[in-house]
């Protein structure tokens, strides 16, 4: 009987402070997105590649080959992120040339309606992104 009071009180314990937390979540405002940093984790290139199997209906053979584009992206991105020579307007249009590249090979291995596919999935990406942050200053 002890233990049951017992269960019951924490479990009403819990209840409550999970209550008052979200309702101290709600009261603040939602922090800003941080800024990546080493801690976070990199793209996964497989779990890209299987996420435009998923979404282009790629083959197989189609998988092998955009696997290794995927991972060779994210290598070189990790050596851009690691170069601490760069200027930021430098890493941004190396990041740029990177992506460039890596999507160039991407299409060359998709068909016409695959390729229609991926550029639209990129452009859905790029208005989001958009959203979400103000426009970089130019200049």
């Amino acid at each position: 009987m002890k233990s049951l009071k017992a269960t019951l009180l924490l479990g009403a314990l819990l209840c409550a402070g999970t209550l008052m937390a979200q309702q101290d979540a709600s009261q603040t405002p939602a922090p800003a997105t941080p800024a990546p940093t080493a801690q976070q984790h990199a793209p996964n290139p497989n779990r890209q590649a299987k996420h435009l199997a998923k979404e282009l209906g790629l083959t197989p053979d189609q998988m092998s080959q955009i696997e290794p584009i995927l991972a060779d992206r994210s290598q070189q991105m990790r050596s851009l992120r690691a170069d601490s020579s760069l200027t930021p307007r430098d890493r941004r249009a190396k990041a740029r040339a990177i992506q460039q590249d890596s999507k160039t090979k991407i299409e060359a291995v998709l068909n016409d309606t695959q390729k229609q596919q991926y550029e639209q999935m990129l452009a859905q990406r790029h208005s989001r992104h958009g959203q979400e942050s103000a426009p970089a200053p130019q200049g």
